[in-house]
């Protein structure tokens, strides 16, 4: 229990840090990376209360594809980040305000905050009972009872996809691409020339 307790705090600590750094960092690339920090350590402590599905889950979704595409999506793009903070001062009051509201809302959270009895014993939270895993549990339920719903889902995300293609292909002038169906219906007498060449003559 005690290490458990030690890793805990660890990585909420971490976490909490790298959330603070992804705001804070002054390079955006800096921020990705401290973001993909925070995801990791989230996933450590989804392990620790026994949700083992969602923390890969989380490392192989969010870390593997949403934080690598936030990565070279900053990366490739040209931005310029002195244009973008010109405005900084215009909506600070309205960005401070919003900030000392959610300030008010998370004290009154933690105002009325309670352990519960198997907490404040130390005990760990089980996610699932009857033997399941959270694998199995969330298996048996989304292929079940939200089927369709879990299907659906895969089809919006699939229009998404193609939908963010087709907004950012672009026709530049002057770049080669092969054309399949030209090369197949090309005529071979204007793609071959037969020459004869005397013997002792050529190159």
């Amino acid at each position: 229990m005690i290490l458990q307790t030690i890793t805990f705090y660890l990585f909420a600590a971490i976490t909490v840090a790298a959330g603070f750094m992804v705001i804070a960092a002054r390079n955006p690339v800096h921020s990705v990376l401290y973001l993909i920090l925070a995801f990791f350590t989230s996933a450590g402590l989804f392990v620790l209360i026994g949700a083992e599905f969602i923390a890969m889950i989380l490392l192989i979704v969010y870390v593997g594809a949403v934080a690598v595409l936030f990565l070279f999506v900053v990366m490739m793009l040209d931005i310029n980040f002195t244009d973008l903070r010109q405005g900084f001062l215009q909506y600070l009051p309205i960005g401070g305000l919003i900030g000392i509201v959610l300030l008010v809302e998370l004290f009154m959270v933690l105002a009325t905050w309670q352990f519960g009895p198997d907490v404040a014993a130390g005990a760990v939270p089980q996610a699932t009972t009857g033997g399941l895993t959270n694998t199995e549990a969330l298996g048996a339920v989304i292929y079940t009872d939200y089927a369709y719903a879990f299907q659906a889902a895969g089809i919006i995300l699939l229009i998404a996809m193609i939908g963010a293609i087709v907004l950012t292909h672009r026709t530049r002038p002057g770049v080669k691409k092969q054309r399949i169906s030209s090369q197949v219906h090309r005529d071979p007498k204007t793609t071959i020339e037969v020459k004869k060449i005397p013997p002792g003559q050529g190159i």
